[in-house]
Formats: C-alpha cells, structure tokens, sequence
C-alpha cells in the first residue's frame, strides 16, 4: 500500500521504566536491505504481547524533511528470510522496543533501544506538515530531530555494532 508519510521525530530522555510499562508495546527487528539509489528498503518482524507476529516489507523515497513516499506490504516468515539475503552489510540489524502513547488525541511512538540509556526517540505521523501538534508534558523533549539524518533508523543502524544475520 503506498502513501505519503509525514512524521515529527523527538529525540528525548528516557523515559521511566515505570511510564512505559504502563504502555502497549511491541518488540522489533529491522533489517536494512540494498535498493536502488534515491530509495530505502527495509523488513521488519514486529512481535507483540501474546506472540503475535508480524512482517513488513517497507520501500520510502523521500519528498521532503518531514514527508516521504511509503510502499509497506505486510510479508509471511518465509519472504522475511529470504529478503534478508539482501541485507546491507553497511548496517546492523536494529533492535527496538516500540511504545505507544496516546495524549490528547494523538498517538505518538516511542522507540528505545537497547544501547541507549538516557534517550529514546519518539515520532508522530501527521496529516500534513503544517498540522498542529501537542507534545506530551509527561515526556521530556531534548529537541527536535526531523530532519537531522543523524536519527534515522536506518543511519542509527550503520552507527551501531555490526550483528550477523
């Protein structure tokens, strides 16, 4: 399914095990596949309470700072396996925990991973750039990162040890 992605990233301090465990959350693998230039593929298995799993096949050519072209299709284990022959070995598989917040009418994302202590990031998909947003009080923004290429995913994946598939 294709659409336009718009979203506002946050880097932010950590916040407390106990705020997140009172939040629905989801543990994912992602994987950063060879594409052709001006595109970024990935996969991704999404496993949620209960062990219900998920996988994605994702491709996003960026519009803007804040807004790209997605083409996500939900893929079956075996294709996952076998898209993994393509992985970029200029990136680690990237571990996260997901957590879901909802304030104020909006459901914002947070992603942890396991080699940050002190930080997370947290996005918000928006209807168009110019919508208003209501950040939650209860989280800590260090500031906004939208459009610094240093907090996409998929450079976090190139920073961080290598992992074998």
């Amino acid at each position: 399914m294709e659409h336009v992605e718009i979203e506002r990233k946050y880097l932010i301090r950590m916040p407390s095990q106990a705020f997140l465990s009172k939040l629905p959350s989801s543990g994912i693998e992602q994987v950063y596949i060879l594409s052709p230039e001006g595109a970024r593929e990935r996969i991704r298995r999404r496993t949620y309470a209960g062990g219900t799993v998920l996988c994605t096949h994702t491709v996003k050519k960026g519009l803007s700072a804040l807004s790209r072209i997605e083409i996500e299709e939900e893929i079956g284990e075996e294709r996952y396996r076998e898209l993994l022959s393509r992985a970029d070995p200029a990136r680690s598989v990237l571990h996260k925990k997901r957590y879901i917040y909802r304030y104020d009418g909006q459901d914002f994302e947070i992603d942890v991973f396991p080699f940050w202590n002190d930080r997370a990031l947290m996005e918000l998909e928006l209807g168009d750039e110019e919508q208003p947003l209501r950040l939650p009080p209860e989280i800590e923004v260090v500031r906004e990162v939208s459009a610094d290429k240093r907090y996409t995913n998929s450079a976090i994946a190139r920073e961080i040890p290598r992992e074998t598939i």
